[in-house]
């Protein structure tokens, strides 16, 4: 287990505020100097999805494909066997949400290294409304084999993602949020596929979280400190391969865990630890996210409270899911 706990004063820190799409085009820019065999393909939305700067550093290495999600990977996959290192960008809504099939088929059933980056994936899309809220990528890509899967929190773990799935030589997924959020890790704060990190430790209840989310349950812990509650957060960046030990091990502490995730709860991260709380460590377990429901739109922030998954209104749950236990 790594932990990295923050304080009180470290969470007060985190003022500073950025999105996570903003450290993927750095993180890929990084990796195309470190080789040239890394490529990048757009759908036509590299601004967006901060890809220009590999274009702007790299043009003989980019590839515009144009709105064709389908022939961007495909495209990708042939680059991947003759030995390229691609990334491929789009929204998530499109790529991997029309071109699943073709993800499958031609990256990750010949097990090629292409790398799948989701951008504005989620419930932060916001104004965007509920036909660019991707919120069905989660578990729509951690059931291919094959395939990683990485939901970074910030705009520095994105970056750091970036770079290690450049070189990890496995079909990937990146998810990467739109608007600006709260940059709560630093430059010092290690990052490895395939592992978590413990935040925030704690003995009453462990507080899991992916992407985005992990910020709003460090806020939620702070909340439930001051009702009496200790709670471990648990930052699982890396949603597959998960990281079993940490997660067993905290959850070995304080016999019952949330979950909370900007997605639906079906078949997403929730669901990844309910199976393996299930056949492990079977406890008391809470999914927080998106139930069975289509987006709406509104500003980021206004869109979050909507479905209860602000930090103020998880602690609320997170005590009643305590409470609930306690009547048992």
């Amino acid at each position: 287990m790594i932990s990295t706990t923050l304080t009180t004063a470290a969470l007060a820190e985190t003022d500073r505020r950025e999105p996570i799409r903003m450290g993927f085009g750095r993180g890929l820019l990084a990796a195309g100097k470190l080789d040239d065999r890394v490529v990048a393909l757009c759908a036509d939305l590299a601004e967006s999805t901060q890809m220009h700067l590999f274009r702007e550093a790299f043009p003989q290495r980019f590839v515009e494909v144009g709105v064709a999600e389908q022939n961007l990977v495909t495209v990708a996959s042939g680059m991947a066997a003759a030995g390229r290192i691609p990334f491929t960008s789009s929204y998530a809504a499109f790529s991997p949400g029309r071109n699943w099939e073709q993800i499958k088929t031609t990256a990750a059933l010949n097990d090629q290294p292409v790398k799948i980056v989701g951008s504005h994936a989620g419930l932060n899309v916001g104004p965007d409304g509920a036909t660019h809220q991707m919120l069905e990528d989660i578990a729509l890509m951690r059931v291919m084999p094959n395939m990683v899967v990485v939901a970074p929190g910030d705009s520095i773990k994105a970056e750091k993602a970036t770079l290690a799935l450049a070189f990890n030589g496995l079909p990937s997924y990146l998810r990467l949020a739109r608007d600006s959020t709260p940059v709560f890790t630093t430059d010092a704060t290690p990052f490895a596929l395939g592992e978590a990190y413990v935040l925030r430790e704690g003995s009453d209840v462990t507080l899991a979280g992916t992407g985005i989310m992990t910020y709003h349950l460090l806020v939620a812990a702070e909340h439930l400190a001051a009702e009496g509650v200790s709670a471990e957060v648990v930052h699982v960046p890396t949603i597959k391969p998960l990281d079993e030990n940490t997660l067993l091990a905290s959850v070995s502490k304080t016999g019952r865990v949330v979950t909370a995730e900007e997605a639906q709860i079906a078949g997403g991260f929730g669901g990844a630890i309910a199976e393996l709380l299930s056949e492990r460590l079977p406890v008391r377990l809470l999914r927080c996210g998106v139930d069975d429901r289509y987006g709406k739109s509104g500003q980021p922030a206004e869109v979050l409270r909507a479905f209860g998954l602000t930090g103020d209104q998880l602690a609320e749950r997170v005590l009643e899911f305590i409470r609930r236990g306690a009547d048992v």
